[in-house]
């Protein structure tokens, strides 16, 4: 397993810049979020989130199992199945997440 600060080549000792690295961008707090309730398939991660492009998806979850945030689990089965879960690791950012999405439910009912 890749460590996650090699995972993220850090080079800065500031917290708030290393969480950036991990979660930063476009989509993978949207992705953790829906996995908030337990294991999804890609199939279901792509319809929850449907304006990510199957090439970015596939990118993210790469991404996030690489930083132990999402673990894959693939069945040897056909046609292949494959699950993503949050890790351990990945649970803990499910308070920000509700916090991000408080404050956006708050900014919409202004």
């Amino acid at each position: 397993m890749i460590k996650m600060s090699e995972a993220i080549n850090i080079k800065s000792s500031c917290p708030v810049n290393v969480a950036l690295k991990i979660f930063g961008g476009k989509w993978r707090l949207l992705i953790i979020f829906q996995m908030r309730d337990g294991k999804k398939r890609f199939g279901e991660l792509k319809r929850l989130i449907p304006d990510i492009s199957e090439k970015m998806l596939i990118q993210e979850l790469k991404a996030l199992n690489n930083l132990d945030i999402v673990h894959r689990k693939a069945y040897k089965e056909i046609p292949p199945k494959v699950e993503y879960s949050l890790t351990e690791e990945g649970r803990k950012v499910l308070p920000i997440i509700d916090q991000i999405k408080e404050f956006g439910e708050n900014f919409l009912n202004k």
